[in-house]
């Protein structure tokens, strides 16, 4: 059976108090509305639909960021959940087959509660995702009749009886196409709210006979983000199961819960990450390789039995092959360091790519940038650049060759020969304490006035 996914994502997020929509605020780096999609998508679904209202053009941006075959339809006026998902109508007039309706600010549910919601779809018509709250709070009612799921009811419409029910709604609905449009055109606005509630699909198709029913989740799956307080929850739920993923996985971590990941951090068997390392977008760390304490990498690849930091920063495009090592106080960025190469201490290294072995002495820098364009920097393989080099690119230093500490390199340095570029030393004798002398009394004069 095919399978169309509706992402409702059209709503403004006043509690957020912010300017971006809210399905755009992020988690582990990555929009709520990324997180939604991203299980929802192991699913392989024919076709994706989100309805943007808030903020439209920049929600449809970033829905085909992640999907470029994603389908965008506007909620332009918002009158109700089941008034957002009657704007995909059109776009699923020639679709057939089960139509699941996610939201863009839940962004836990997971790819295998969605096939179990599925499962249930191919013997009932309409099935709603629910889940047993310790809190029910102003969640809508699931109404049972044993399997049978009659009705939903909200919280604001709900009598007393109806309130002390602990199995609440989630808002997931799956149904088959044919049906769900129908049902759809069905709802009133006839409610304490004045809005088209989709939740009364189900009574609806419950009346005209057909099969309708729930099931559940964990009650964390469902949480949904409203305000930036449970934003910053929803993170530390993120956080909480992303370190027990890698830690199950064979991921060193002697505190995990100071090391933070992203969405789509990629670590191997047998690396040990140290505390208070950040892992930003866009990482892969190969087994073996060390990141020590106090790292923020992003956009970056470690190779095996790398080592980085402690308090160094990899940007992106910086790529360490096997061996490397990355110290203290060091920043990459845009640069591929080959095997076995050293940049051990207080460099910078941009726009550059350094060959095998080749050693970067303390406080290099490649000046890559002449406040317009950036230039690149080549170093070859087993060369060593003195103490406090500047190499100002673009420029090429060979093979087995050396700069000395302190030198300024602005041509190319052959394979095997040294750079030498600095002023010669001059010692004036006496010329100290006669400076000295001066400004004590400079220093002194100041103080009377």
């Amino acid at each position: 059976m095919s399978i169309a996914l509706v992402l409702l994502a059209a709503g403004k997020g006043t509690r957020m108090d912010s300017d971006i929509p809210k399905v755009l605020h992020k988690i582990g780096g990555a929009p709520l509305l990324h997180h939604a999609m991203l299980s929802a998508s192991a699913l392989e679904p024919e076709r994706i639909i989100v309805v943007t209202g808030h903020g439209a053009e920049e929600v449809e941006a970033a829905a085909r960021a992640f999907d470029a075959d994603v389908v965008t339809v506007r909620q332009d006026v918002q009158h109700g959940t089941a008034h957002a998902v009657a704007q995909a109508k059109e776009a699923l007039s020639d679709f057939a087959g089960d139509v699941i309706i996610l939201y863009g600010d839940t962004p836990f549910i997971s790819t295998e509660t969605l096939d179990a919601l599925l499962s249930k779809r191919s013997t009932h018509d309409v099935v709603v995702l629910g889940f047993n709250a310790a809190d029910p709070g102003r969640y809508g009612r699931l109404i049972m009749d044993g399997t049978t799921l009659s009705r939903i009811v909200e919280f604001k419409d709900a009598s007393p009886e109806e309130r002390a029910i602990t199995l609440c709604n989630s808002g997931v609905i799956c149904a088959d196409a044919s049906h769900l449009f129908d049902l759809i055109d069905a709802v009133d606005a006839n409610n304490a709210s004045g809005e088209y509630y989709l939740t009364d699909i189900v009574a609806i198709a419950h009346d005209r006979g057909l099969k309708t029913t729930a099931i559940t989740c964990d009650e964390a799956e469902t949480l949904g983000i409203n305000s930036r307080a449970e934003l910053a929850a929803a993170e530390t739920v993120f956080q909480h199961r992303t370190r027990a993923a890698m830690l199950e996985n064979g991921v060193q971590m002697q505190a995990p819960d100071t090391v933070y990941f992203s969405f789509d951090t990629v670590i191997g068997r047998d690396a040990e990450i140290d505390p208070h390392v950040v892992f930003a977008p866009g990482v892969t760390v190969e087994s073996n390789a060390r990141i020590r304490a106090f790292s923020h990498l992003e956009g970056a690849h470690v190779s095996r039995d790398a080592t980085v930091g402690p308090y160094a920063r990899l940007r992106p495009g910086a790529e360490l092959a096997e061996h490397v090592h990355i110290g203290n106080f060091v920043e990459i960025k845009n640069a591929r360091i080959d095997e076995g190469a050293k940049v051990n201490h207080l460099s910078y290294v941009g726009d550059a790519e350094i060959g095998a072995r080749t050693n970067i002495g303390a406080g290099t820098i490649t000046c890559n940038y002449d406040g317009v364009m950036k230039h690149k920097t080549t170093i070859g393989q087993n060369s060593f650049i003195g103490s406090n080099t500047m190499l100002v690119a673009p420029v090429n230093v060979g093979n087995d060759a050396m700069t000395a500490t302190s030198t300024t390199v602005t041509k190319d340095v052959p394979d095997g020969a040294m750079a030498i570029a600095r002023t010669e030393q001059i010692n004036k004798k006496g010329f100290a304490r006669k400076l000295f002398s001066i400004l004590r009394a400079k220093k002194a004069k100041q103080a009377k006035d």
